[in-house]
C-alpha cells in the first residue's frame, strides 16, 4: 500500500503496475551492429534450406552438395553436435547433449563471434603491417609481404599467401593496401 493518497499517485485505483523494462540488446547480439547481424542472418538463411530456423543434417548435406563436397560422417557429426561456449584455437566446441543435432541462429551467431574475435585487433594489425610500410602510405609491396609471411614467425603456406594478396586489395603495381584490408576485417567497432 502506498504511503501517498490515491489522488497523488501515478496509479489511481491502487492496482500494482509492472515496471517497464528498458529494452537493450543482450548477449551475443550486443557484440555486433545491426548490419553485421543482418549479414550473418542472410548467411544462416542460405544454409537453412528448409527454412525451419535450424541448420540440421539435411541442410548441411544440401549446402555441401551444392559446393561439390562429400563430407565424411565424422565431419557431419562434428558440425551437427558443435555448440558455442568452449571454443578456443586448440579445442573444439562443446559437444551437444545426445539427441540434439543442429544449431539455431543465436547459436550460429555466438559461434561466429567466437571465431571472429580470435583475430588480432585493428591497431595490432595496422602496427604489424606498418612495420613494412616505410613511407606510411598504407601500402606494402606484395613481394616483400610474401617473403616475410613465408619465412618468418608463424609461416604461411604459398596458398595462404596467394589468397591474401590476390584480389581487390592489391593494385596493378604490386602494392597491397593493408589499411583497406584491415577495415574490411574489422568486426567490432569501438563505441564512441
Amino acid at each position: 500500500m502506498s504511503r501517498y493518497p490515491d489522488f497523488l499517485s501515478a496509479n489511481p485505483g491502487g492496482k500494482p503496475q509492472k515496471a517497464r523494462m528498458r529494452r537493450e540488446p543482450s548477449g551475443v547480439f550486443s557484440l555486433f551492429q545491426a548490419p553485421q547481424i543482418q549479414q550473418f542472418k542472410e548467411a544462416f538463411q542460405l544454409i537453412d534450406h528448409d527454412k525451419d530456423g535450424w541448420v540440421n543434417e539435411s541442410d548441411l548435406r544440401e549446402i555441401f552438395t551444392s559446393l561439390g563436397i562429400s563430407p565424411s560422417k565424422k565431419m557431419m557429426d562434428e558440425l551437427l553436435s558443435a555448440r558455442p561456449g568452449a571454443h578456443s584455437r586448440t579445442s573444439s566446441y562443446e559437444e551437444a547433449p545426445s539427441g540434439e543435432r543442429g544449431i539455431n541462429f543465436t547459436m550460429f551467431l555466438t559461434m561466429m563471434s567466437e571465431r571472429l574475435f580470435e583475430f588480432d585487433t585493428e591497431a595490432e594489425l595496422l602496427e604489424a603491417f606498418g612495420s613494412f610500410d616505410e613511407t606510411d602510405c598504407g601500402m606494402v609491396r606484395v613481394e616483400e609481404l610474401e617473403k616475410w609471411l613465408g619465412e618468418v614467425g608463424d609461416r604461411m603456406s604459398e596458398e595462404e599467401i596467394r589468397r591474401l594478396v590476390k584480389g581487390p586489395f592489391t593494385d596493378r603495381e604490386g602494392q597491397f593496401n593493408y589499411r583497406e584490408w584491415v577495415k574490411v576485417l574489422r568486426v567490432n567497432e569501438e563505441v564512441e
